[in-house]
């Protein structure tokens, strides 16, 4: 099945937030988790990748502290609309022992592939992991054990896309969020 152009999806989508929003968010953002580490530490900043690339490179270079830089692929959706089982494609290559990890992603939807991911690196002893999410959903399906500890915006319990979240695989260089 071929999915709509991205140029036809625009044309019925609704423009949640703006470039001018999410930058003022994404400074805000910055500030909070800049406040929350001690001078001199280093944390370990993971991006979840593909969605968490672009709100993850924007928070990076508006942040006061120093960090060390990782990712990881992980996904429930491979192309569709809706997750299925998790498939891990990279774990980070950077040891977590001890680290305390700052999770960079999209958007905290149901929250599965967080808290999966999440759960990962608990089990591989980081002292503490943080979630960084530029949008989380409102709606009432959320996993039990899972919440962002830095969020930018709320979206609407709708199809979501642009600034890193794709429609079909297009879009997510859009540089605002709109939604379906």
């Amino acid at each position: 099945m071929t999915s709509e152009t991205l140029q036809a999806a625009l044309a019925r989508a609704d423009c949640v937030h703006t470039r001018a929003v999410l930058d003022a968010t994404i400074l805000r953002m910055a500030a909070e988790i800049s406040r929350d580490y001690t001078a001199g530490e280093r944390p370990l900043f993971v991006t979840l990748m593909h969605g968490g690339m672009i709100f993850a490179a924007h928070l990076a270079v508006a942040l006061d502290i120093d960090v060390e830089f990782d990712y990881l692929h992980a996904t429930r959706y491979r192309g569709t609309t809706t997750g299925g089982e998790l498939r891990w494609i990279k774990p980070p290559q950077v040891s977590l022992k001890n680290r305390r990890v700052l999770l960079v992603d999209d958007i905290l939807d149901e929250g599965k592939t967080l808290l999966a991911v999440r759960d990962y690196c608990q089990a591989a002893d980081a002292a503490e992991v943080r979630v960084a999410v530029l949008c989380e959903k409102r709606h009432d399906r959320r996993v039990p054990g899972i919440a962002a500890d830095y969020v930018g915006v709320a979206v609407p319990d709708r199809y979501v896309f642009g600034f890193g979240m794709d429609y079909h695989g297009q879009g997510r260089n859009l540089p605002a969020i709109y939604a379906l």
